[in-house]
């Protein structure tokens, strides 16, 4: 997996949860539309996002932009943690 392919898997993780809390979002998208990620001051990377929607649409499939316009911090959801020399 490269950088581009490890990024937009990320992403379209994150866009997944976006949905799962903001469920009315998912009616601005079209019926059987492919959805490519583009990021906000990332020129190469949405490049590279978009020529690969083109090359994955079938044709006449209309081809969705989701524009993460900012993003927070990852954080972890650990709340506890134990270290142990031997387990």
């Amino acid at each position: 997996m490269n950088v581009f392919e490890y990024k937009n898997a990320q992403l379209v993780t994150e866009f997944d949860r976006y949905i799962i809390e903001n469920p009315d979002f998912s009616e601005s998208i079209p019926d059987g539309a492919l959805v490519a990620m583009q990021v906000a001051d990332d020129d190469i990377f949405n490049e590279w996002s978009r020529e690969l929607a083109r090359r994955q649409a079938e044709n006449g499939q209309e081809i969705v932009y989701v524009n993460i316009k900012k993003l927070r911090p990852v954080k972890s959801r650990i709340e506890q943690l134990a270290i142990s020399a031997n387990p």
